[in-house]
């Protein structure tokens, strides 16, 4: 009676299990234990940021780590968190916020293969910190808190596909320039809307359960920015205008570029 050859324990699909096996628990070890400091430190000269971004201080490792900006010339501070990457998806789920001195936006961003991220966040500016970027730009300045109750953009194609959201403020003091004087006046409650059009992105403002839009502004796809401000504004504002004009008139509109060479 023949005996049946012995086995080997080390069969070629083991040895590939556990070369496998053993790459993942590096990995992960690196993700978890790799200081992001250092890891920025590699790349950071191969990264180009806007010229008013400056990273001052990257903390943690890969897997949990925090990162101090300056964005033009205010201090933000960004901290991440990895989720459990999803095989099936070919994606990775970030928690992640972005924090200045008193106002905060966070959420959660999906990384997906090869090159795509999805943001949802939610967060409270406030808006008197600031103050100085809004006065230097001849803005209006208003009083409180914006609550962004939801923002959702999504990131493929090395262009924004869609964006949405939804932001709200209580109604106070607005004031603006008006040549050497400043115009005051007091507002209702008002709330913004982001949405995407054919050709770019779409802001709304309007009164919080009002008939139509106080303003818009639209930023296409070609860089240009075009802003569209209503009769409507001066009502709520209660500003002396004709009263040939109806609140759905357009009083104000300019079109100009919002990044260099977009026509």
């Amino acid at each position: 009676m023949n005996e049946a050859p012995p086995k080997r324990f080390f069969r070629f699909g083991k040895v590939l299990l556990l070369v496998l096996l053993a790459a993942v628990v590096y990995l992960g070890a690196l993700l978890v234990w790799v200081p992001a400091g250092w890891v920025w430190s590699q790349v950071s000269n191969q990264v180009q940021l806007p010229q008013q971004v400056n990273v001052r201080q990257v903390s943690g490792q890969i897997w949990d780590g925090a990162a101090g900006l300056d964005v033009a010339g205010f201090p933000l501070r960004v901290s991440w968190e990895l989720g459990l990457p999803s095989l099936t998806d070919l994606s990775m789920p970030v928690d992640i916020s972005v924090a200045s001195s008193q106002s905060l936006l966070e959420g959660n961003v999906t990384i997906g293969w090869p090159a795509s991220a999805e943001l949802d966040a939610r967060g409270r500016v406030v808006v008197s910190e600031f103050e100085d970027l809004i006065r230097r730009s001849g803005g209006a300045m208003i009083e409180g808190n914006v609550t962004i109750d939801r923002l959702n953009v999504l990131w493929a194609d090395n262009r924004i596909q869609r964006a949405d959201g939804i932001g709200r403020w209580p109604g106070g003091q607005v004031s603006w320039p008006m040549g050497n004087q400043t115009g005051q006046a007091r507002f209702p409650p008002m709330q913004a809307e982001l949405d995407t059009t054919q050709g770019g992105i779409e802001l709304i403002v309007e009164e919080q359960d009002g008939s139509g839009p106080a303003a818009e502004a639209n930023v296409l796809w070609n860089g240009m920015l075009e802003v569209r401000v209503y009769k409507r504004m001066v009502d709520l504002a209660q500003q002396p205008w004709p009263d040939t004009a109806s609140p759905d008139d357009v009083i104000f509109r300019v079109r100009q570029p919002l990044l260099p060479g977009a026509r």
